[in-house]
């Protein structure tokens, strides 16, 4: 029976604001005259109610009043039914003022002040009450009652701010929650009350709250928290103690990935040692790169292809095709990405970029305008026992990809590289620092735009430091750290796409682009931060222990070279490297040797070669050769 009738149907809203101005014009009158009025004023009432209501109808229906959904009216639905209502006012009152006496009609037309006041106060009461009614009764409907015997869990929320505001609303439809107050860092909000919700305190008042009101949860309603703040809050929620959840990121709400309401504890990437560098998929060059084009992305299966392919998807690719030799990984993410939209124009494709012939016929059939390479080895210490496979995948395969690019009228190409391509100590750097060479060497007389982006480790990439802390704190320890001092810059996934996407978008002549990426991160102290995140004590609970250097690591990473020097770019923090010159010709026949030497399973030639590169290559005494099973 709830859907068979809908009392706010567009024509039932006609209906009901026509009885409003009805009412509205009969009261006026009788406030007016102090109840019920002489005969000639009847008449003129008579006479001018059809036209009046008419009219108002009239107005709202040109100005999208009945546009508006009555459940969800908010101000500005406020000030756009105030604004239909004022000109039919006007218009009355200018009759009033300006129409002569004499005039015909003019008993009709010329209403009394007090009844056109009257009348514009009285539709507008009423108009508006109708449609807060209207809200009132869909927010009580969405109103869950929480079950028998099931207690409530109560909440502060930390910001009064808008994010705050928004969570609000949307906790008061869940069942299982008692929003008690706000807690704000504002002094001047303090003792306000904002919603109907108090704002209880400050930061600093925090313990008293909690245990004055029996607080079972701290939520932190700020959508783009500073690291700074997420963890001065924890601090003071760790004191207590008391648990502490945060809402989704900004990126994942306006995206619709996340509702506000979907709670979820502090990870370790909320606490990243920077603040986020935010790009924007609304950029408009941006999106011409990449809007209705057909797009390839290699190594789609990996941590940056996966959500290369994902934000790439928000602006609206003709084709968007997946390529990784592992196809467990691309059926997974073909499988994610179905389950979304089954309409998605994604199209899996399984393929080694080091299989010349199968590369070329696959371009040429899916005839790419955007090409992605994120394709490599990338694993330092497992390159270093095998030298020969990481310049086979890295540099052959790059190679083949970019010759087969340029071959079938790529429009764009864009290189993922990598920090340790500066100055490397390792093989999996020099090979991409080789990379990079070719993009910048292979772009000369080239229509095709070109470009390297080079960034920092990633947080939470297959292989890396994070899942590793996070299973071994599962397991109960010990963490390993390789060295009390060594360091990295991090970066989340997100931000390393949007710097890639921006990269592609100004790529022109295989340029090189590094994320200003702040001060690196002690990794000892990311193991003791995500030790405390899980609610146990570095050292006590969990152990820590320093295994040394691996091999090829170092203690340190850079983002550019002594030869290289940085130009700014409109994207803020991102920016230009401009690298040395270096004579392509010979550059190109040490890489033909390299790939030589790599086939022929010649690791010691492998070495030699990368050292006479010139690419700053200074390989660590001690290499570990990794036995093959």
């Amino acid at each position: 029976m709830r859907h068979s009738f809908n009392l706010f149907t567009r024509t039932n809203q006609l209906i009901i604001d026509g009885g409003i101005f009805c009412l509205s014009f009969a009261a006026s009158y009788v406030i007016r005259f102090e109840g019920f009025p002489a005969a000639p004023e009847i008449r003129q009432f008579l006479l001018c109610l059809p036209f009046l209501v008419s009219v108002r109808l009239l107005t709202h229906w040109r100005s999208g009043i009945y546009r508006f959904v009555w459940r969800f009216v908010s101000l500005s639905d406020v000030l756009a039914i105030a604004r239909s209502l004022s000109v039919v006012s006007v218009v009355l009152l200018a009759l009033r003022l300006f129409y002569p006496a004499g005039f015909p009609l003019s008993a009709t037309v010329r209403l009394p002040l007090t009844v056109i006041t009257l009348e514009f106060l009285l539709s507008l009461t009423g108009s508006l009450s109708a449609r807060a009614l209207r809200r009132v009764l869909y927010e009580k409907g969405r109103k869950s009652r929480p079950l028998a015997g099931q207690r409530l869990k109560r909440v502060v929320l930390y910001g009064a701010g808008r994010a705050g505001i928004l969570l609000l609303k949307e906790l008061r439809t869940q069942s299982n929650f008692e929003v008690v107050g706000f807690v704000d860092d504002d002094q001047l909000k303090v003792g306000m009350v904002v919603s109907g919700v108090d704002v209880l305190g400050n930061g600093e008042a925090l313990a008293e709250i909690v245990r004055r009101w029996s607080v079972d949860e701290v939520v932190i309603a700020m959508a783009t928290a500073s690291r700074s703040t997420l963890l001065r809050i924890r601090a003071k929620c760790d004191s207590i103690p008391i648990s502490a959840k945060i809402i989704p990121s900004l990126q994942e709400i306006v995206e619709g990935r996340l509702k506000v309401s979907q709670l979820r504890d502090i990870r370790i990437d909320d606490l990243l040692g920077r603040e986020s560098v935010q790009t924007t998929r609304f950029d408009h060059e941006v999106q011409q790169a990449y809007a209705r084009k057909r797009i390839l992305v290699t190594g789609a299966g990996g941590s940056i292809g996966s959500e290369l392919v994902r934000q790439l998807l928000l602006f609206a690719p003709s084709r968007l095709g997946m390529l990784d030799k592992d196809e467990n990984s691309i059926y997974e993410l073909d499988q994610a990405i179905r389950f979304r939209d089954p309409r998605a124009p994604v199209e899996p494709v399984i393929a080694d970029v080091r299989h010349c012939n199968r590369l070329w016929t696959l371009l040429e059939e899916f005839k790419p305008q955007v090409v992605f390479h994120a394709a490599a080895h990338k694993h330092v210490p497992l390159m270093e026992g095998h030298p020969c496979e990481a310049v086979l995948n890295n540099v052959g395969g790059s190679k083949i990809l970019f010759d087969a690019c340029l071959d079938e009228g790529v429009e764009c190409f864009v290189f993922i590289s990598t920090d340790k391509a500066v100055n490397p100590t390792n093989v999996m750097g020099a090979t991409k620092r080789v990379g990079e060479m070719l993009v910048q060497a292979g772009a000369n007389g080239s229509a095709m735009r070109s470009a390297s982006v080079r960034f920092g480790n990633v947080m939470g990439s297959r292989g890396s430091v994070i899942p590793l802390f996070q299973k071994q704190i599962a397991e109960g320890g010990p963490v390993t750290v390789t060295h009390p001092e060594v360091v990295r810059f991090l970066m989340t996934i997100p931000e390393a796409v949007g710097l890639v996407l921006c990269a592609g978008a100004l790529a022109r002549h295989g340029e090189l682009f590094v994320l200003d990426m702040g001060s690196p991160r002690k990794i000892l102290d990311l193991a003791e931060e995500m030790i405390r995140l899980s609610g146990l004590q570095p050292r006590k609970d969990i152990e820590i222990a320093i295994t040394g250097l691996r091999p090829g690591e170092k203690l340190s990473e850079e983002l550019t070279g002594t030869d290289e020097t940085l130009c700014s770019t409109r994207f803020g923090k991102l920016f230009r490297v401009v690298p040395a010159g270096f004579e392509t010709s010979v550059f190109f026949e040490n890489v033909a040797h390299l790939v030589r030497a790599a086939e022929a399973s010649d690791c010691e030639s492998v070495h030699e070669i990368l050292c006479a590169m010139g690419i700053g290559y200074k390989p660590q005494l001690s290499r570990v050769s990794i036995p093959v099973h």
